[in-house]
């Protein structure tokens, strides 16, 4: 095995790496591409500019940002996460082989080990890429210095203390502004390592020293102002990175002495168990239930309501979350008095969440709101998810749907001033024009298939209103606009899901009288309440097959309430209303 063949077999691995982290972005996650994305707002602005670069850091992460505003175009998301994880592996190769030891090029297959750490720790949502790309200028910017004293210093022997304390008088405090603490990794990868020594202490020293200056507690310019989205923690694998890194580059200067065969077994060695670490490792580094809520809620915000059944039959939700995502998409289809009761339902809590300071939940209750046609409300939880972003950023999502409800509501001034902000960005740009053109237009807003049918929908006269109070607002919206079939749906089946006969019995009756709604659930809750009061339903109110069903029901039931036949009626409301499963 020769060293040429090595260094061949070596950009093939890194480029299956590169391919790996793209596939693996692009098809198994693509939808936390956007979970990122929407938790920004980066404005191509000299004050937003300055702004980020008045911390430390902030250079870092004003790149990191940028390059998060195109994951919208989910396929450059994945390509960009594949560059940056293949910078980290090469950079530190490079640094690996800075000192040319015989055995170096033998250990190419470590030099991926914290790339992977970091793949496997990226599974939580809340690391920043600017982490990523703070880590990459670091090596970037050890690796410089590296080879400065390669080609320079030793022509300039004489000059060699003066240009070190040069570089670490002026070097260090620059790249602490532009990158935060990730410069203790470049400080601590200089030479020799007494000048090492020196740096990191004199790096800390900056470090510490700025906190009393700056605006933020001492944790969080400790951790990173934004290397992860919980400003004053870090998880512990991220701190475990640079010190890899370090560990990588010593153990790379100090093993020399290996027979040939030994180097052949050595290198096949590592790579078996590198990637078999990888493969066991990183899937769980990202949380299967977590991921599955994130999907939801994508497919939400792109009103993708046939996938997200299509979703809920494959696996049946559990969450409140994703029960409410699948009941909001069946209502949008007009499926939910019919099929309602083929998924997992968790109560009226199930139709509308309670409200959490979080950004996810919130977000999509919101969304549920806003499509029942309580617009105000939708406004009013879309304020509510952007505060509670933990790292204090705007939201491009959230601007967006401020920017709709006040033009639903004709409050064009201040749509006006959210469309300035969105003509500032890329991927929104052509939206906020398209917009911006609808202002003051009522026959155009009127007329949108959206913007018009909620402008029909919402109730006239605001008010607040509580949890315990969400079937009559419902019930008000239906009053208001029998047409509004969101409304209709969510009013019948919240009385159902609280195992309330007589409140559905009440409810029914308003309904028909303006309208003909007869869905399997509904059937299903007459023949039941009817059986209840040992009566009769009028004939052709509810289907013999369903009125069949019931009694096969009643009878399996009454003679054993645990028998395995009962299974087969787990879809309809007499199961939910006997079993609450």
């Amino acid at each position: 095995m020769k060293v040429d063949r090595l260094k061949y077999g070596g950009w093939v691995l890194t480029l299956v790496f590169g391919i790996a982290v793209f596939l693996f972005w692009r098809y198994r996650y693509p939808f936390a591409l956007t979970y990122q994305e929407q938790l920004q707002l980066f404005l191509f602005d000299g004050d937003y500019f300055w702004e980020r670069m008045t911390e430390p850091g902030g250079f870092a992460r004003y790149i990191a940002e940028f390059l998060v505003q195109f994951y919208n175009a989910m396929a450059i998301g994945a390509f960009i996460l594949a560059v940056l994880f293949v910078l980290v592996q090469r950079l530190t190769w490079r640094l690996m082989k800075t000192h040319q030891s015989p055995l170096t090029s033998y250990l190419y297959p470590l030099s991926f080990i914290p790339a992977l750490i970091l793949w496997f720790t990226m599974g939580d949502e809340s690391v920043m890429l600017t982490y990523v790309v703070a880590l990459v200028l670091a090596l970037a910017a050890a690796l410089l210095l590296r080879q400065l004293e390669l080609v320079v210093l030793d022509k300039l022997a004489r000059l060699g203390k003066l240009v070190k304390l040069g570089i670490l008088l002026f070097l260090i405090p620059l790249l602490y502004w532009l990158n935060g603490p990730m410069v203790l990794l470049v400080a601590a990868l200089m030479l020799p390592w007494t000048v090492a020594v020196g740096a990191v202490v004199y790096a800390l020293a900056l470090i510490l020293l700025s906190a009393h200056w700056l605006p933020f507690p001492m944790s969080r310019v400790l951790l990173g102002i934004s290397y992860y989205r919980f400003p004053e923690v870090l998880p512990y694998m991220l701190m475990v990175i640079p010190v890899v890194v370090l560990l990588l580059v010593w153990f790379s200067r100090k093993i020399h002495h290996l027979s040939e065969k030994g180097k052949k077994w050595l290198y096949v060695a590592e790579l078996v168990v590198i990637v078999a670490a990888a493969a066991l490792m990183i899937p769980h580094g990202f949380d299967a239930k977590k991921y599955e809520l994130i999907e939801y809620d994508f497919l939400v915000r792109t009103n993708q309501w046939s996938a997200i059944i299509a979703k809920a039959e494959k696996q049946m939700p559990d969450l409140p979350m994703s029960v409410s995502a699948t009941n909001l998409a069946l209502g949008m289809t007009n499926q939910l008095g019919e099929r309602a009761f083929d998924f997992y339902q968790r109560g009226s809590e199930g139709l509308l969440p309670k409200f959490e300071r979080n950004f996810s939940t919130t977000q999509l209750t919101g969304e549920i709101y806003f499509h029942l046609g309580l617009v105000n409300t939708a406004q009013r939880f879309a304020f509510e998810a952007m505060e509670a972003i933990p790292d204090y950023n705007k939201s491009a999502r959230v601007v967006k749907r401020l920017v709709e409800t006040n033009m639903i509501n004709g409050q064009y001034k201040v749509a006006e001033k959210y469309l300035k902000m969105l003509e500032k960005t890329v991927f929104y740009r052509p939206w906020a024009k398209r917009m911006v053109a609808m202002l003051g237009d009522e026959k155009a807003i009127n007329d949108h298939p959206l913007y018009g049918r909620l402008r029909q929908y919402r109730l006239q006269e605001d008010f607040l209103f509580s949890e315990i109070e969400l079937d009559k607002i419902c019930g008000q919206l239906f009053v208001h606009n029998p047409k509004n079939q969101m409304a209709m749906q969510y009013l019948m089946l919240m009385p159902l899901l609280d195992k309330d006969i007589p409140r559905f019995m009440s409810y029914i009756q308003v309904i028909q009288e303006k309208t003909q709604y007869h869905p399997r659930s509904c059937q299903e809750a007459l023949a039941f309440a009817f059986m209840q009061q040992r009566q009769q339903p009028p004939q052709g109110l509810i289907s013999d097959m369903i009125l069949q069903r019931l009694n096969d029901f009643s009878r399996i039931y009454s003679h054993d309430r645990n028998s395995p036949e009962l299974a087969r009626f787990k879809n309809t409301v007499w199961y939910y209303l006997t079993n609450g499963k």
